[in-house]
């Protein structure tokens, strides 16, 4: 594989991006004089979102790349006996186009799940799947978004019709909601943007999270709320702005509806008795709510610690009216609108039950994708409409979807499961064919998490490395499942081949003309671009052609943006923004936005605060018993902390944990004491899944009864010898499935009710 815009000599320093987080930062790699190991990793200046800055995560990536993974290099289909054997590429792609044909045609097209398609900054080739999913006639997927985003996203559909971020780096007031951007970050430059507002007599930082966090650690407020309680702390919050006659009245007259029927609501929350419950202080949530107030801009940032527990959708919907009922929307720090190459957010917004539904549970599909949460019982079922085949790319379900028991055993029952990734994973060892793939350095790829404000970047990665023989870009995997199932062939492409070679103007004519021609190709576009216009892009980049149609659409619906990046105007900026994002190795401003681009977005719609089936249920909170640890089951554990040295699971090679490689268990001191245990004790964790031995770790930073387990372990990695060793807890063989959000499915991982048993003896507490 050729390697555009990077020196190929051993010894050099090449451009690339960090690929455990969703910020992508960028770095530069010095590779090692046998031409494979990254000997060094530090911080790209030159790219314009990062500009120099990692975190302690990303000096460690020689781990993903070179680690012990279980890397496969060949096309794998398993024996009757269970084994995998190796096959060649036109064996396994005609294979699997085969049946996944035979399952179409008993079955419908429809009954073959799709799952993943976009790991941490491992976006492009999942935007070549939906031709594959075309040319087999597959109407539903998921991804890990599912698990974590979809409440979120369909509360900002409803209550502004789009997507929206926060500017933490200028803002006032930065709040943080079951977020600790210290680890988990969010927006670029996190640790430093975090420690200059705490710098700043003038800015305050809120922090809402059940852990005093490296981020509480910093804040002028932590409002430790008792695990599950968000619910009551945040409305308890909005109610006192209404009470206390703190919202801005003028300002949501001009933008905003609904507003009496939010404030009769929030008029009569009991506040006391919310903050109470809570277990935070009611000077201390009312202190916060006047700083929020008064403050010029207010910032907000949700995440997992909410979206994976109780009551997700109803705190995104409550935290929403917080910076909304203070008017912080579309103003230099605070909430804004983005630009996107390609939206990853596509919520129409409708109200429950006009929502799309999963063919057997019902469950609610939100941006397109299915509830991780039901997966299962989409397939262990004899419904008629059940799923019968499942492909799965650059995703972990058998590890990171809830009850994993259960996941196990539904792909285990499923007719055809074809999993393309880099790694023998724990899905992998289950499937009846396995393709592999480059690593994120072996070939071009992007992420589409872009969400800065007001200069949106795109990074377009170039291979630092060849990919060893044997493995295939997922572009050109699915370009062959498609071309194997009869849906493009040369008589599509011929006539566009013929067109790029006179050049990018006439392709497009040529292009536009086809598509709205032949009505088929509509979903076939990825592919379509792959085969034309990617073998006349330069350094082999091929895989980046999905792309020109993304620029085109970016500078269509962002004229002014995309022309103050440098781009120009007119019906050349789609085709000049394009070639800036193929020669630029450190990423690309795609816009540049003024401030007020937030309302242009909006295309003048009112914002929504009354919606009435959500506002309801906020009401209905006051009816609620009150929420007390369940009989067998006093604690509650998180499952998935981020931790210095934890990350996706991506990177599964345990050596690359400097500290606490076997993810301890962490209890309040309290509880450590009441139970005779000290660091290093074992005990058995135990929840209504499953149970598990685990070394424990008080800490002064967790609340009594609150526990937690770390992200990214319990992964099946070759031991020196080669056997299989498995490091850490996998967090969800002790999740529960039928525990979700009522309205998203979202998984409640930061809600498990569990136990503890000391294993080892333990000496009395004074010891």
């Amino acid at each position: 594989m050729a390697m555009s815009g990077q020196r190929t000599t051993t010894g050099d320093w090449r451009s690339s991006a960090c690929i455990l987080c969703e910020c992508n930062c960028g770095v530069e790699i010095l590779i090692g004089e046998n031409g494979r190991s990254f000997d060094r990793v530090r911080g790209d200046r030159l790219h314009p979102s990062s500009q120099g800055y990692t975190c302690n995560k990303a000096l460690r990536l020689d781990h993903y790349q070179n680690g012990r993974t279980g890397r496969i290099t060949r096309p794998l289909r398993r024996r009757p006996d269970g084994t995998f054997e190796e096959i060649d590429w036109d064996t396994a792609i005609s294979e699997i186009a085969e049946r996944f044909k035979g399952i179409q045609q008993a079955y419908g097209g429809e009954s073959i799940f799709y799952y993943g398609g976009g790991g941490q900054g491992n976006h492009l080739g999942g935007a070549y799947s939906s031709a594959t999913l075309a040319a087999f006639g597959a109407r539903y997927r998921s991804s890990a978004l599912a698990q974590e985003k979809t409440g979120d996203f369909w509360v900002s559909a409803r209550m502004l019709g789009a997507a929206h971020r926060a500017d933490i780096e200028h803002c006032e007031v930065a709040v943080f909601v079951g977020k600790n951007p210290y680890q988990s970050h969010g927006f670029p430059r996190a640790r430093s943007v975090l420690k200059e507002i705490a710098k700043d007599p003038a800015r305050s930082m809120i922090v809402i999270d059940p852990v005093h966090t490296e981020s509480a650690e910093l804040a002028d407020f932590h409002l430790q709320v008792r695990p599950g309680t968000d619910i009551y702390l945040l409305t308890a919050l909005a109610a006192v702005l209404v009470q206390e006659d703190l919202i801005a009245t003028e300002w949501l007259t001009e933008h905003a509806d609904g507003l009496e029927a939010v404030r009769a609501v929030l008029g009569g929350v009991p506040v006391d008795r919310y903050c109470e419950v809570s277990g935070v202080p009611e000077d201390l949530v009312r202190a916060a709510a006047r700083r929020i107030a008064g403050a010029s801009s207010v910032a907000v940032l949700e995440d997992l610690g909410v979206q994976m527990n109780k009551d997700s959708t109803l705190v995104s919907y409550v935290e929403k009216l917080v910076w909304l009922l203070t008017g912080n929307l579309g103003k230099r720090g605070a909430q804004y609108v983005f630009s996107s190459l390609v939206p990853i957010a596509r919520d129409r917004g409708l109200p429950s039950e006009q929502v799309r539904r999963s063919p057997v549970v019902k469950a609610p599909i939100i941006s397109g994708l299915v509830p991780c949460n039901v997966i299962a019982d989409e397939i262990l079922t004899d419904h008629p409409a059940r799923y019968r085949a499942m492909l799965v790319e650059s995703g972990n379900p058998a590890h990171s979807v809830a009850d994993s028991a259960r996941m196990r055993e539904a792909l285990r029952s499923l007719e055809l499961v074809v999993v393309i990734d880099v790694a023998m994973t724990e899905t992998a060892r289950l499937a009846d064919y396995v393709l592999p793939a480059p690593t994120q350095y072996e070939k071009y790829e992007a992420t589409f998490f872009n969400f800065e404000f007001p200069r949106n970047v795109f990074h377009l990665r170039h291979p630092v490395l060849a990919a060893p023989d044997g493995v295939m870009p997922e572009p050109e995997i699915h370009a062959r499942l498609v071309e194997a199932a009869g849906a493009l062939g040369e008589a599509d492409y011929a006539p566009l081949r013929e067109a790029a070679a006179q050049g990018r103007a006439q392709f497009a004519k040529a292009f536009q003309e086809t598509v709205a021609a032949e009505p088929r190709l509509a979903r076939l576009v990825s592919v379509l671009l792959y085969r034309t216009l990617g073998p006349t892009l330069p350094g082999d980049a091929a895989a980046a052609a999905v792309l020109w149609a993304a620029a085109h659409r970016c500078a269509f619906e962002n004229p002014a943006g995309v022309a103050r990046a440098g781009h120009g105007t007119g019906l050349e900026a789609g085709d000049r923004l394009f070639d800036a994002i193929l020669a630029g190795p450190h990423g690309v401003v795609i816009t540049d936005d003024e401030q007020d681009e937030t309302w242009t977005r909006l295309k003048g719609r009112r914002i929504q605060l009354d919606l009435a089936e959500l506002l309801a249920q906020v009401a209905a909170v006051a009816d609620r018993p009150l929420p007390e640890p369940e009989g067998d089951w006093p604690y509650v554990l998180s499952a998935g902390e981020r931790r210095p040295f934890t990350a996706n699971t991506i990177l599964r090679d345990p050596a690359w944990r400097k500290r606490d490689p076997g993810g301890a268990l962490h209890m309040s001191t309290a509880d450590a004491e009441r139970l005779g245990v000290t660091a290093g004790d074992r005990v058995r964790l135990t929840t209504r899944r499953g149970s598990a031995e685990v070394t424990v770790e008080p800490t002064d930073r967790m609340r009594p009864g609150h526990l937690s387990l770390p992200n990214g372990l319990g992964l099946s990695v070759p031991g020196p010898d080669g056997t299989p060793v498995v490091t850490g807890i996998a967090p969800n063989e002790l999740t529960a499935a039928e525990d979700r959000d009522e309205w998203a499915g979202t998984p409640w991982h930061k809600h498990v009710p569990a136990r503890l048993e000391v294993l080892e003896p333990a000496v009395a507490p004074g010891r």
